[in-house]
């Protein structure tokens, strides 16, 4: 199977209409002037977009195309990755986020910076 002219006229036209979507937001972005307001909405939305940006960010492609068939192939015992996935997900729920909402953290890497700034004084 090889893709034909009309599946790259597609695939060029699915690229160029997110380019054009992402560079319409980034130039008339609205109030949208800090990194507070354009990655956390100014921390005014609700659980429920919140919710569906993560099960976007967590389900890829990849894992909706192929689960099915690793279960097909390999039996049920994939669905102990499942359950650590639920177990391993209440932890960070529980334990990180309620810190980094405190220090009003957006990532990570600003966690390792206030770390830095408290270990050099």
């Amino acid at each position: 199977m090889k893709f034909t002219v009309a599946d790259y006229a597609i695939f060029v036209l699915l690229l160029v209409f997110s380019a054009g979507i992402g560079l319409y937001y980034a130039l008339t972005g609205g109030k949208q002037r800090t990194v507070q307001e354009f990655l956390l909405a100014n921390r005014s939305m609700t659980f429920l977009p919140v919710a569906f940006s993560l099960l976007a960010t967590f389900q890829s492609a990849v894992a909706i195309l192929g689960v099915p068939s690793e279960i097909y192939r390999f039996g049920t015992e994939y669905w102990f990755l499942g359950c650590s996935y639920f177990l391993g997900l209440l932890i960070p729920a529980h334990v990180f986020i309620p810190i980094f909402y405190r220090l009003r953290l957006t990532s990570t890497y600003e966690c390792f910076q206030v770390l830095q700034l408290m270990a050099w004084g």
